[in-house]
């Protein structure tokens, strides 16, 4: 599949999704929503504040975030969550409905990628921590775009001389629903400058194993009285 095919799929999808909703939320919201008796507040805040487009606001709120949640799923619909983060606008604002983000070298694994290859619905939580705090959901449906095609898409992007933060693939993202999330439980942080080593296999810069999983297993083979036996472990 080429990433023509890719984009033109994301796009069929989107118009088929879109076709299908003809009010904000999911079935499953509503049921809920009836369920605990909230429906007409629910109502209130699709009415003001859920929108498909993205407003001038948003747009400039996007262009200054340094980091991003991003959601995916595969074709089964199990899920990933993962973070992406990068200088003020290192997530790109082509137009009201349409934002691209860069993925760089990283552990090989390429999950949220894998996920968006067999189903492209996505979606992004930004988050300002330090001033606004103020949170922007983003839900859409994504296509893997290679550097050149994003490119001719955006000729303003800036090229970085560190091979470690130019982008391997882009992933773009038609924005098909848009809305706030709330200031009252958003933490406020001070931001500290850092020494971000790039596409680095060190594994010191990257962690190393913090949460001592490699210890663990290892540990656990060396108890193990059968050798090649398959040790139980934790779910992921």
């Amino acid at each position: 599949m080429t990433v023509l095919d890719i984009a033109a799929r994301a796009l069929m999808l989107t118009r088929k999704r879109n076709d299908h909703r003809r009010q904000p939320g999911s079935a499953g919201e509503r049921i809920l929503q009836e369920r605990y008796g909230t429906t007409q507040r629910a109502q209130q805040f699709y009415r003001n504040q859920v929108t498909g487009q993205l407003t001038p606001v948003m747009q400039q709120f996007i262009q200054r975030m340094e980091m991003a949640f991003i959601a995916t799923s595969d074709g089964s619909g199990e899920c990933d969550c993962s973070f992406r983060a990068g200088p003020a606008g290192f997530i790109r604002v082509l137009d009201d409905h349409t934002i691209a983000y860069p993925e760089y070298r990283g552990n090989g694994v390429m999950a949220s990628l894998g996920n968006i290859l067999q189903n492209p619905h996505i979606g992004i939580f930004f988050a300002d921590f330090t001033h606004d705090l103020i949170g922007l959901h983003l839900n859409g449906d994504a296509s893997i775009v290679t550097p050149a095609h994003m490119q001719e898409l955006d000729l303003d992007i800036p090229e970085s001389g560190h091979p470690g933060r130019r982008p391997v693939q882009w992933i773009l993202v038609h924005v098909t629903e848009a809305y706030i999330h709330c200031s009252k439980h958003i933490p406020k942080m001070i931001p500290q400058s850092r020494l971000r080593h790039w596409a680095t296999d060190n594994p010191r810069h990257k962690g190393a194993d913090y949460f001592e999983v490699a210890a663990s297993k290892a540990a656990a083979a060396q108890s193990d009285p059968l050798p090649g036996r398959t040790s139980t472990s934790p779910s992921r």
